[in-house]
């Protein structure tokens, strides 16, 4: 005979010690036996995320045409196949649902001043103002649909400095537009972060003057030692299965303090620091790969669920050896037409489309509930721009990846009319999260994807 009880532990159950707090992962232990799984703490939470990259890609946008295209997949609908630069996402293809087709006006004229703020608004911002003025946008609109329930409501973060002279250009407020993805509102922007370690006392622990960043340095420097004892205990009371899961989540946090100790006492041993950092890591690969590790750890320990992500900088003059690139990308993405340059553009494009896809396929191995993080997720990732040589907004590249609780069909090409709105994506994605509005930004309808 099978007995069962409601007795569980919360999912807002946190490992605590000196000061520090931990969130954990869904465990079993947090769902009641016998309790339908929509009923309890099990119950699907979507996450959301927004990816951009800057200087488009090399799509049918050049004199070459549709051979050059390396970023649309071929054929349409389920049958589609994805593009070189797509082509590592082969494994999570059913996830994917790209469009051919969209135009984003409101960056219109702006070379790259106003691409990254609207590319989540759909608004063309005040310029004359010498204070922000555009709108809310898609990040902030679904974070108050969705993040009300977590520490973070959002969490916006960088790969590097995303002040850069190339893109303020001389607009009044510039650097309102292309320095952020996020305005809470109209008037009111938000930074992101590219500094590791700020990130990670951000989710567990943070601190606003450098006295209180200090401490935590100290108490961050190893916070899975202060919870130790709290730890044993939860692990003695667990199954075997939740020890399991525990017991990986633990290890992923103890790398990622591992790897930031490790910068950081790099840094500090070199005295002569650049005017301006780009970041903590040395290397650039680095950087990326622990943002998103960062924000895979966010998403799994429901300290945020939604978060936009700064790939790399407008105007970035970030170089790319590790890849065999040494041009410094955004003079490279004035092209000319030259297919040399175009070729290693595509390289650029195609690394950076790697990254994002080895972070959904880390997201495909952690299980959250009934499915898994990417089953309960919804991410855009794309670019504002077209041609970056010619700084024009129509094709522009961008994806949805991710299950959304079931909400997305995915696996699909969609081939929307020539010069749909990007904000019609938007609001897709808005809906989808169960923010239902009629409009956002400059869109015209939702779509069905």
């Amino acid at each position: 005979m099978i007995f069962l009880t409601k007795k569980h532990i919360s999912r807002r159950t946190a490992l605590k010690g000196l000061g520090v707090s931990l969130g954990l992962p869904l465990l079993d232990a947090m769902i009641p036996a016998g309790t339908a799984l929509a009923k309890t703490a099990g119950a699907p939470k979507m996450r959301a995320g927004f990816f951009y990259f800057p200087h488009g890609a090399i799509m049918n946008n050049t004199p070459y045409g549709k051979k050059m295209d390396h970023w649309m997949p071929s054929g349409a609908g389920p049958t589609y196949q994805l593009s070189p630069i797509l082509a590592s996402l082969e494994k999570h293809k059913r996830y994917v649902t790209s469009f051919d087709g969209l135009e984003d006006r409101a960056s219109l004229g702006s070379v790259h001043v106003l691409v990254p703020a609207v590319w989540l608004s759909g608004v063309h911002p005040n310029i004359a103002s010498p204070t922000p003025d555009m709108a809310i946008t898609l990040d902030q609109a679904v974070a108050n649909r969705i993040g009300q329930a977590t520490p973070l409501p959002s969490l916006q973060v960088a790969s590097e400095t995303t002040i850069q002279v190339a893109a303020c250009g001389g607009a009044v407020g510039g650097c309102y537009y292309s320095s952020t993805l996020s305005f809470v509102d109209a008037h009111t922007p938000l930074p992101m972060e590219y500094n590791p370690r700020k990130v990670f006392t951000q989710l567990f622990g943070q601190g606003d003057t450098a006295q209180e960043r200090a401490a935590i340095q100290y108490q961050t420097s190893s916070l899975l030692d202060f919870i130790s004892d709290r730890t044993k205990t939860l692990q003695r009371d667990l199954g075997p299965k939740d020890r399991a899961v525990l017991s990986d989540y633990l290890d992923t946090v103890r790398e990622i303090e591992r790897r930031i100790e490790k910068a950081e006492a790099h840094q500090a041993a070199n005295v002569v620091l650049p005017e301006a950092p780009v970041g903590v890591q040395d290397r650039f690969d680095e950087q990326v790969k622990l943002m998103f590790d960062l924000i895979a750890l966010a998403y799994q320990a429901d300290v945020t669920r939604v978060v936009s992500y700064f790939m790399v900088s407008e105007g970035t003059t970030r170089t790319y050896s590790f890849i065999g690139v040494p041009d410094a990308f955004h003079p490279l993405s004035h092209h000319a037409n030259d297919p040399e340059r175009l070729q290693r553009l595509i390289k650029i494009q195609t690394w950076h489309a790697a990254r994002f896809a080895d972070f959904v396929d880390r997201l495909a191995s952690i299980q959250d509930g009934d499915g898994t993080l990417l089953d309960h997720s919804i991410f855009l990732y794309g670019s504002n721009m077209s041609n970056s040589d010619k700084h024009d907004s129509f094709p522009l590249p961008n994806i949805v990846v991710g299950g959304a609780c079931g909400k997305v069909k995915g696996g699909q090409q969609i081939d929307l009319p020539p010069h749909t709105p990007l904000a019609n994506v938007l609001l897709t994605i808005l809906n989808t999260v169960g923010a239902e509005a009629q409009s956002f930004g400059n869109s015209t309808g939702a779509i069905s994807i």
